[in-house]
């Protein structure tokens, strides 16, 4: 069946993205010193164990991850934090990590491993900020429908660790900072805000951005804005001169290697982009457009074929369902191609996790509408009110696979007969 090949190029994306086999290839010159590992992101646990298994030398560090995707290490600490909205363990472990980095020397080496998920595990609120501000800027941004990229430029200007700073704080030692990659187009900088990698942005673009996306953020958060206190450090900052940084995997990767996957399938495999941004119901219009058009008229690819597209999509939050991107996407895809035949798709987090509950995604056709109704449920009402999980829920269509130690982001596929 179509949902078991769906499954299965999903979990070739989410292993290509593993970080145990990426990590070999770009392990740092060994350091006269000590070497000391840090990290954050839904990644950074499994990124640790491999790296430590790896190295053959020793070291000592400590990375933080989201509650339940701790993976087991001999000596580096794994520390769990709440995500998205941070919590006391993400800001106690950011302040302690900000500890272990200062006070190094030229002969000392810094390895940081950072995936998606870690702004919001790495909080550290900049002068003039309570940790508490720090979470009602979280939870506007995440309610806003910015894109990430735009999010962590806000983070970045009101924090103290993100945008470069904890490799500041590192200097004289070298920083080597290995990448998991759940950005569109796969900045550094961007990735769980840059701690180690400073961000091109400036604080008057981070304004117009507020006034923009209309962000009602804290007195004392619009204050640092307004001023010309805690500015991050330049990308030509000195400190950074011997600092290397390396993307270990991708969403562009993981395309890849579902694409290679679907040909065992017998499917034509066309990879849309893996940089898909905005929002998630309109993203879902686009592509239920393209699905149509081939399978009414083989264009602008014959069938049978499979559409995959990665990125990330964002909600803007209207209603108060339960849920996430990806289950929000195919709930506007399975309205568009309701009663339409041949046309089956997936949506989950390379994480595991998509939005607030334990699902990674779900799967749609041209029947789930129908069957939604069948059960009780209105899917346009539940669209409305962003519950896209009760909908799929309820017709027993959520793809449960618990958190994968990676985090790409946004994996879709549609295969169309």
């Amino acid at each position: 069946m179509d949902r078991e090949r769906l499954e299965d190029l999903f979990r070739t994306a989410v292993a290509a993205a593993d970080p145990g086999r990426a990590i070999a290839a770009f392990l740092p010159a060994r350091p006269r010193g000590r070497t000391v590992v840090i990290g954050a992101g839904k990644a950074s646990a499994q990124m640790a164990r491999a790296f430590e298994q790896q190295w053959g030398e020793p070291v000592d560090g400590l990375v933080v991850t989201r509650y339940g995707h701790a993976a087991p290490t001999e000596r580096i600490e794994i520390v769990e934090a709440s995500h998205p909205v941070p919590d006391e363990a993400g800001y106690l472990a950011a302040r302690r990590m900000m500890a272990k980095v200062h006070g190094l020397s030229h002969d000392d080496l810094v390895v940081a491993l950072i995936s998606g998920g870690g702004s919001a595990l790495l909080p550290a609120p900049g002068p003039g900020l309570s940790f508490e501000d720090e979470q009602a800027v979280t939870r506007a941004l995440l309610a806003s429908g910015m894109p990430i990229g735009m999010m962590n430029l806000v983070r970045n200007e009101i924090s103290g660790i993100k945008g470069g700073r904890l490799a500041a704080l590192a200097a004289p030692a070298r920083v080597a900072t290995l990448v998991v990659s759940d950005v569109a187009g796969d900045d550094p900088a961007l990735v769980a805000s840059g701690p180690t990698v400073p961000i091109a942005g400036s604080r008057a673009e981070v304004r117009h951005l507020v006034a923009l996306y209309g962000l009602e953020l804290p007195p004392a958060a619009t204050a640092l804005l307004a001023s010309h206190d805690n500015e991050p450090p330049r990308p030509d900052d000195k400190r950074f001169a011997g600092n290397t940084v390396h993307i270990v995997a991708s969403s562009a990767l993981s395309l890849d290697a579902a694409a290679q996957r679907a040909k065992g399938h017998g499917l034509a495999a066309h990879i849309l982009s893996d940089a898909v941004e905005g929002e998630s119901r309109d993203v879902a219009s686009v592509m239920a457009a393209i699905a149509r058009e081939i399978g009414l008229r083989d264009r602008p690819f014959a069938r049978p074929c499979v559409l995959l597209s990665g990125g990330e999509t964002t909600v803007t939050m209207r209603g108060k369902g339960k849920g996430g991107r990806n289950a929000e996407f195919l709930l506007a895809f399975a309205l568009a191609i309701d009663g339409v035949g041949g046309v089956t798709a997936l949506a989950a987090d390379t994480d595991g996790i998509d939005g607030s509950e334990d699902n990674a995604g779900a799967f749609a056709d041209g029947t789930s509408a129908a069957r939604m109704r069948a059960a009780g449920i209105d899917p346009r009402a539940h669209l409305a009110n962003n519950d896209a999980w009760t909908a799929f829920h309820a017709i027993g269509d959520l793809l449960v696979t618990g958190p994968t130690g990676t985090n790409v982001n946004d994996f879709r596929a549609i295969i169309v007969r």
